[in-house]
């Protein structure tokens, strides 16, 4: 078992990084089993929060009224992040990924290891009918309230122990430790300001509401929206000029 660590866990607006958004982050720094500090926030997404997450998370649109950018806080995350060098999540891909594309965003580097907690349970508990975090923390009778950040990074740091706990010996022990996270993500750029003054020509043209505020888009992301609208209309700004 790895002494020390920080365990994290995110919520999102969806599965996929080059598209979705981070809008809650919990983690906790552990050191030999004891945990030394905690950090937790709410993340602004720049766009409407949907039905679904609010049916998943419990969190709705005027929760993140006051919230930061990621853009605003990456930094100080950063900072809290880099007191180890391993990361602790179930699923930890999913988690690692979103957090260094905001990272590289910002011109960060942030390399680290991981330590999958989901990965461990796929092998010695193939016995059980899911390995799905809430089943885990109901089978091993773990407090948790499901999908709140924080509250599964803490469920997540118990599931570690008690796996290592019932598992881990001297010949099997590297199953439980970190190992490299190998995952590369490009710098996207934010919007530009012509783009800006594209999309708010064709959303007034077509009397659309936007769903995002456009200037937390990045120029892929600008480009998708617009192709989505022209998509959905059915021809051009340009072709009815």
């Amino acid at each position: 078992m790895e002494k020390e660590y920080i365990v994290i866990d995110i919520e999102t607006t969806g599965l996929h990084p080059k598209r979705d958004k981070i809008i809650e982050i919990g983690a906790i720094l552990v050191k030999n089993s004891q945990v030394v500090e905690t950090k937790e926030m709410l993340i602004h997404s720049g766009r409407v929060i949907e039905q679904r997450i609010t049916d998943l998370t419990g969190l709705k649109e005027e929760d993140f009224k006051h919230a930061p950018y990621i853009q605003d806080v990456i930094g100080e995350w950063k900072l809290f992040l880099d007191q180890s060098e391993i990361l602790l999540g179930h699923s930890i891909a999913f988690d690692y990924v979103f957090v260094k594309q905001a990272m590289v965003n910002a011109g960060f580097s942030f390399e680290k290891k991981g330590i999958d907690t989901l990965m461990i349970a796929r092998k010695y508990l193939q016995d059980l009918e899911s390995r799905r975090l809430g089943y885990l923390c109901q089978h091993y009778q773990i407090k948790h309230e499901p999908h709140r950040a924080l509250s599964d990074a803490k469920a997540t740091a118990s599931l570690y122990k008690v796996l290592c706990d019932n598992f881990e010996t001297s010949d099997n022990s590297p199953d439980f430790m970190a190992k490299g996270l190998n995952y590369r993500v490009k710098r996207e750029s934010p919007i530009s300001k012509k783009q800006i003054e594209q999309l708010e020509r064709i959303l007034k043209r077509y009397n659309l509401k936007s769903d995002y505020e456009l200037e937390t888009l990045t120029k892929n992301e600008a480009s998708r929206y617009y192709d989505c609208i022209i998509s959905s209309q059915g021809r051009s700004l340009e072709e009815n000029e």
